[in-house]
């Protein structure tokens, strides 16, 4: 009694996190390998297994184009923005010029209004960058990119100059006697012991971008364009029942990248922030 008092409730409620955790999970897997492929006939357990969902998947949708878009679009948008975010934290955190803190304060109120507000103006702006660059207008992924590129760099140039406030300015000022240069600090002292709020953001930003559905599903329209979350989306949103297997099979390939993106930071995000920089 006394070990389920101190300990015991605690595998508990653990367990009980992990069922409910994994229990989605599981109605997607099922769903996904349920051969009648619609959500009337899902359940938990499903009655018999295939993979016809999957192969129906890639014979009447155009999965992998859409599935080449999500990883173009999300990879080179999120890569992209952490690293002009990180450019725009250290100057932030780094150097004293005028407008330092309006430029702060203004990225700050910038966030408290949703992006989608201004659907209607960013619409009509890439509407007009289509006329005269196509590659970087409406129903492109190109101009998609740079639509998440310009509203992930206010949230992320805040966290990252936190981030590194936290970073001793005595390791600038010896880089400083040593003759190094402003580039030299950044690229060679600061950008290694930051690492883990660049993998934090790396990861975060490609999560937000490969899910996205809400601003996509209005800016591409073409079936060549269309990125996993937009594709998936038309399987579901007229005829849900029907097209519900492909719909889970879908899902299921959709966080392989997310998990391989995961597996390739985790070293990043596990590690200190100044381990081995700074000796006592």
């Amino acid at each position: 009694m006394a070990w389920l008092r101190t300990v015991g409730w605690r595998h508990a409620a653990g367990l009980a996190a992990v069922v409910f955790s994994l229990f989605p999970i599981l109605f997607v897997v099922s769903a996904a390998l349920n051969p009648l492929g619609t959500l009337s006939s899902t359940g938990l357990v499903p009655a018999s297994v295939g993979l016809g969902n999957f192969a129906d998947l890639f014979q009447r949708t155009e999965f992998t184009r859409w599935y080449l878009n999500s990883i173009l679009v999300a990879g080179l948008a999120s890569a992209a923005g952490v690293f002009l975010s990180i450019l725009a934290a250290y100057a932030f955190s780094r150097m004293r010029f005028r407008g330092r803190r309006v430029g702060l304060i203004t990225l700050l109120l910038i966030q408290t209004f949703p992006q989608f507000l201004s659907i209607v103006t960013i619409y009509l702006i890439f509407a007009g960058v289509g006329d005269y660059y196509p590659a970087f207008g409406l129903d492109s992924p190109w101009g998609l990119m740079l639509l998440y590129l310009g509203g992930a760099l206010g949230v992320n140039t805040w966290l990252m100059k936190g981030f590194l406030d936290t970073v001793p300015k005595e390791l600038d000022e010896s880089a400083v006697i040593d003759g190094a240069g402003h580039a030299q600090i950044f690229f060679r002292v600061t950008l290694p012991l930051v690492a883990p709020i660049l993998a934090v953001t790396a990861l975060l930003g490609f999560i937000g971008t490969i899910n996205e559905v809400l601003m996509a599903n209005i800016f591409l329209r073409s079936d060549d364009a269309k990125t996993l979350a937009v594709g998936l989306y038309g399987l579901v949103a007229e005829k849900r029942n029907a097209n519900f297997g492909m719909f889970c099979a879908g899902s299921l390939l959709t966080a392989i990248p997310t998990v391989v993106v995961f597996q390739a930071l985790q070293r990043y995000i596990v590690s200190g922030l100044t381990s081995g920089a700074v000796k006592g």
